[in-house]
């Protein structure tokens, strides 16, 4: 009992601990880069691959908002600190579209090996967030017919391809989820404005091209 009782203590300090690192980053991404962020729904704590949402088969445990819902994503400090002083271990939500960036995600394995192949040719990238299972790729935003466009004209677009727009959303770091932690891949250079990203046309062509040169598979996840 003493040993489970101390695991628990120290899951406790941990995510203690992790507070005021989520609340900091949370503020600057809401008044320092004018992205939209909010609280995302805490993995249940008797299970961490399960969400603390009501759905039972939540794809996305502890990653997505739920309450407040999606629309309450702000850029107001006061209520971004009233948030996290009351959730301090709430993982950090961006609100894709409208002002702030959106992303374009694939599996991780195939995301790193795309990365490289970017890397070789040159392609200038902005910041990359990671998870265990899928990487993001910050882009400006764009209109659903904008991409439509750019996605009819690729005689192929790998399916495990997603694309983060207009009432999307993605989980920022250095927040904790079901399926862990989410981190920079390619963080944005410290102390700066709000971060440069690339065109979405830019990003999809390269993706695409390095995916299907380097054939790397990508599964659906």
């Amino acid at each position: 009992m003493r040993e489970i009782l101390g695991k628990r203590r120290r899951l406790l300090s941990q995510s203690s601990d992790r507070g005021p690192e989520l609340i900091d980053s949370a503020l600057t991404f809401a008044t320092d880069w004018q992205w939209p962020v909010l609280p995302g729904v805490t993995a249940d704590p008797q299970g961490r691959s399960r969400c603390g949402c009501p759905d039972p088969e939540c794809t996305v445990p502890g990653a997505h908002p739920f309450d407040p819902g999606l629309l309450a994503a702000t850029t107001e400090a006061r209520m971004v600190r009233w948030w996290w002083t009351n959730r301090p271990t709430a993982p950090i939500i961006l609100a894709t579209g409208g002002t702030a960036p959106c992303a374009v995600s694939l599996p991780a394995l195939a995301a790193s090996r795309a990365l490289v192949a970017l890397d070789r040719q040159g392609i200038r990238l902005g910041p990359v967030v990671a998870s265990p299972t899928r990487w993001s790729v910050l882009v400006r935003p764009y209109t659903m017919e904008q991409l439509g466009e750019l996605l009819y004209a690729k005689d192929f677009v790998p399916g495990s391809l997603r694309f983060h727009g207009e009432g999307g959303y993605i989980a920022l770091p250095p927040s904790e989820t079901g399926r862990g932690d989410i981190r920079w891949e390619r963080a944005p250079l410290p102390g700066s404005a709000s971060p440069w990203v690339p065109d979405v046309e830019a990003v999809v062509d390269a993706v695409v091209d390095a995916l299907t040169r380097t054939g790397v598979s990508a599964p659906e996840l």
